[in-house]
């Protein structure tokens, strides 16, 4: 498997359950050590890097299943996606930044994690996440159980987290969503890379439109 995400751009990892996109996600994120080859983020090697250093260097993971802490509050969530962040007024101005993107997060940032509905509790773990600083946003499965227009507004956060800056490496189920946003896209079958090229191109290929697009 060979991938690149290029400043600034949205790129999509395609596949059917087992395929090995959030191995894939959790060997750049260092979750899993990977048995050969590398992996480079802005030049340096991290392919050994330990997870924090990894989130410090501006490489952020949200993983498939949301994983909020569900007996703390919304705010308290958002706090904890800025565990390394040691200026306290850089936390705060993130948070409240979070609070602007998702103003329903706001109303709610009292409330425990736990007594938010799907596509909120979504909502909270990306935030969480932003909350970190990612220069690069790792996104597993973010539209998974969600309805359709909860999937259209995560579809909508997450291009608009990318026109502020933020790469993303986007792993999704939903290939149409994510081929609709994505600049390129890759496809990995049984753990390695079959078919890449950028989003539109894919959206068009017989064999994309057979086997995920319908």
């Amino acid at each position: 498997m060979s991938l690149t995400v290029g400043e600034g751009e949205i790129v999509a990892l395609l596949g059917n359950n087992g395929a090995g996109k959030t191995t894939t996600l959790s060997a750049i994120s260092g979750l899993v050590r990977p048995s050969a080859g590398t992996i480079r983020f802005d030049g340096r090697d991290i392919t050994r890097a330990s997870p924090p250093d990894i989130v410090a260097a501006g490489l952020v993971h949200v993983p498939e299943g949301r994983r909020i802490f569900s007996t703390l509050t919304v705010h308290e969530n958002l706090q904890l996606g800025g565990y390394l962040v040691r200026d306290q007024s850089v936390l705060r101005s993130r948070v409240e930044r979070v609070y602007e993107l998702l103003p329903r997060l706001a109303e709610r940032r009292d409330q425990h994690g736990g007594t938010l509905s799907g596509g909120e509790q979504q909502m909270l773990a990306i935030g969480r996440g932003l909350v970190a600083g990612p220069r690069l946003l790792l996104l597993d499965e973010p539209s998974m159980g969600l309805a359709p227009l909860v999937v259209a507004a995560v579809m909508r956060l997450i291009a608009d987290i990318n026109a502020e800056g933020t790469a993303v490496l986007l792993v999704e189920q939903n290939a149409r969503a994510a081929l609709r946003i994505a600049h390129r896209g890759y496809v990995i079958e049984s753990g390695e890379g079959s078919l890449d090229g950028p989003a539109g191109d894919l959206r068009a290929d017989p064999r994309v439109v057979e086997a995920y697009l319908g």
